[in-house]
Order: C-alpha cells, then sequence, then structure tokens
C-alpha cells in the first residue's frame, strides 16, 4: 500500500498509506471492467483489506512483495485469486 501509495503521489494524486484507507476512495469495479491503473485489493495477514496492487491490463497486477520486491503477478494465481477482496477505479479517464 505504501507502494501505490508512492506511485499515484508520483503521478500528482495523494493516497492514504494504507490499503484499507485506499480500499474506501474512488468506485467499485468488476474484474471484467478493470483498465490499468485501477486498484486491486487482497486479504492476507488479517481479514478485510490488507494488501493492494494497481492493474495493468491483461489480469495483471504491480504490487511489493515483502520477501520478493517490487513485482508483476497474474490475479488468477493460485495464492491471488482466492485472496482478492474487490477493485476500485480511482481515477476516471
Amino acid at each position: 500500500s505504501g507502494f501505490v501509495q508512492y506511485v499515484f503521489k508520483q503521478n500528482g494524486l495523494k493516497l492514504p498509506r494504507l490499503a484499507d484507507e485506499q480500499y474506501n476512495l474512488g468506485r467499485e469495479a468488476k474484474i471484467s471492467e478493470l483498465s490499468p491503473g485501477d486498484l486491486v485489493f487482497f486479504t492476507t495477514y488479517e481479514p478485510g483489506v490488507s494488501h493492494c496492487g494497481i492493474y495493468v491490463g491483461s489480469r495483471k497486477f504491480l504490487h511489493t512483495s515483502s520477501s520478493r520486491g517490487v513485482r508483476i503477478d497474474d490475479l488468477d494465481n493460485e495464492y491471488w485469486l482466492p485472496r482478492f477482496f474487490g477493485a476500485k477505479k480511482i481515477v476516471e479517464i
């Protein structure tokens, strides 16, 4: 979530630091409606939103892993898909 905050700040948009606070922004979107730049949220180490990333297209998202650094993963990955919580459109073009 800090990574997402940083990327958006570099593009002139201020977001809160925590994933659950970021989830309160924008409007909900289905996976089929996602565009690059939308945020995707996951439940990982605690109930509710605890991780987020930036959708990049083709069902892939950019995020940081505590053990692997910045990476692109597939939403359909066996780890991520069952942990998918929701998605938000923060900026509409």
